[in-house]
């Protein structure tokens, strides 16, 4: 058995939190490339310096290491790929933080000011650890253009895996763009309840993507499922105030948008705006298809069931009239809620608003919601079609 010890993970414990190490792992020490970690010296030039040498190494499996005990504070930076080994590890065990007042943000172009720390085009990227992100999003929230925190840029094979807390980004906190399977694991987001669009994961134009055992508490979608995502598969969230896990929002400023296969399950929401939630803009086409929310809990929801066709931001913000913009729309299809259990401070609960093309082939099934009084809520529907099997709700347009 002895000979064989070196092919199984081995588990590293350190700071009273585990994170996994594969057999045969270099270390990159950022200290070693100059970092100071002291939360007020630009440390920026040491981590790209010490991640060219991940990048570029081909011995056993490259580890950037990110120490405990101390914070480091980053610029906006990007790491890119492609790297020479097929795997590429990143252990944070210390904090990350950014600068404290956006004017003190140094930009490396004015085009790239849409993230804070990127990874761009890295195959085989592996990050875990007991560590924090601090993305000091404060000062941020009253701008109109603020940079996501954690950006993921065609890096297929990606796994982030904590547990790692990530907190205060500016905008979302963590984005999944172009990338081909993911599994993001163990994760503690937060940020106010007043912070403006800090989503908790964004996932977009990318497929086979995993999230589960994480804890989302953030002032907008606790995960958001974008244009061009399939094969979805969200599993054991748990989702504090905000605006729930949304398909969408699909085909704003008349564009066309594809979602397909979302597997939402074993989640609870509570005080949060919304639950399960599909949000396509008037005047988009395309689809939105193969939909599941299954197993979920529901305390104290304020719209636990929504299919929102006549979605407009601007307008649900400044409580105004929505505007028709036509006959076209996104199609939605082929959508199971089961299983939606729980409480609501709304009256009406359940709420399918679709556009003039419907919703097909909606299914509910085994819904059980009451209000925290205790009375049984409406629903209110438009142009939805379907089934409603055992539920207490009675939703009108529903056989």
């Amino acid at each position: 058995m002895k000979d064989l010890f070196p092919l199984f993970l081995v588990f590293v414990i350190a700071s009273h939190w585990l994170c996994f190490r594969l057999v045969g792992a270099i270390d990159f020490n950022v200290v070693n490339y100059g970092a100071k970690g002291d939360g007020l010296t630009d440390d920026s030039i040491a981590f790209l310096k010490a991640w060219q040498a991940v990048c570029v190494t081909t011995r056993g499996t490259p580890t950037l290491i990110i120490p405990q005990h101390k914070t480091f504070m980053l610029q906006p930076l990007s790491f890119q790929g492609p790297c020479k080994s097929t795997t590429i590890n990143v252990m944070i065990m210390g904090t990350i933080t950014a600068p404290k007042n956006p004017k003190n943000w140094k930009w490396v172009n004015n085009d790239d000011d849409e993230s804070w720390v990127k990874f761009d085009g890295i195959d085989g990227l592996v990050i875990n650890g007991g560590g924090k992100i601090d993305g000091k999003g404060a000062p941020w929230y009253r701008q109109s253009n603020r940079p996501t925190a954690l950006r993921f840029l065609k890096c297929d094979n990606l796994k982030l895996i904590g547990p790692l807390t990530h907190i205060n980004s500016p905008k979302n906190h963590i984005s999944i763009t172009s990338c081909n399977g993911a599994l993001l694991s163990r994760l503690h987001i937060i940020s106010p309840e007043n912070s403006p669009d800090t989503d908790g994961i964004d996932i977009s134009t990318s497929t086979n993507i995993h999230v589960e055992k994480s804890t989302i508490s953030t002032s907008d979608d606790c995960i958001a499922i974008n244009s061009g995502s399939k094969l979805i598969n969200i599993v054991g969230i748990k989702c504090g105030f905000g605006h729930g896990i949304s398909v969408g929002s699909l085909g704003k400023d008349g564009k066309y948008a594809t979602v397909e296969e979302v597997h939402v399950r074993n989640v609870t929401f509570k005080g949060t705006t919304n639950g399960a939630r599909i949000k396509t803009w008037a005047g988009g086409s395309g689809y939105a298809r193969n939909i599941t929310y299954e197993d979920i809990i529901l305390i104290g929801v304020k719209n636990p069931i929504i299919i929102d066709q006549h979605y407009d931001a601007y307008n649900i913000l400044n409580n105004a009239r929505k505007v028709d913009r036509g006959s076209k729309a996104v199609k939605v299809s082929d959508v199971i809620f089961r299983n939606n259990h729980g409480t609501t401070i709304s009256k009406d609960a359940i709420k399918l608003d679709c556009d003039v093309i419907g919703c097909t082939n909606i299914l509910l099934e085994d819904i059980n919601i009451t209000s925290l009084d205790g009375e049984i809520p409406h629903a209110s529907c438009n142009n939805a079609q379907g089934s409603c099997i055992s539920c207490n709700i009675n939703v009108p347009c529903l056989k």
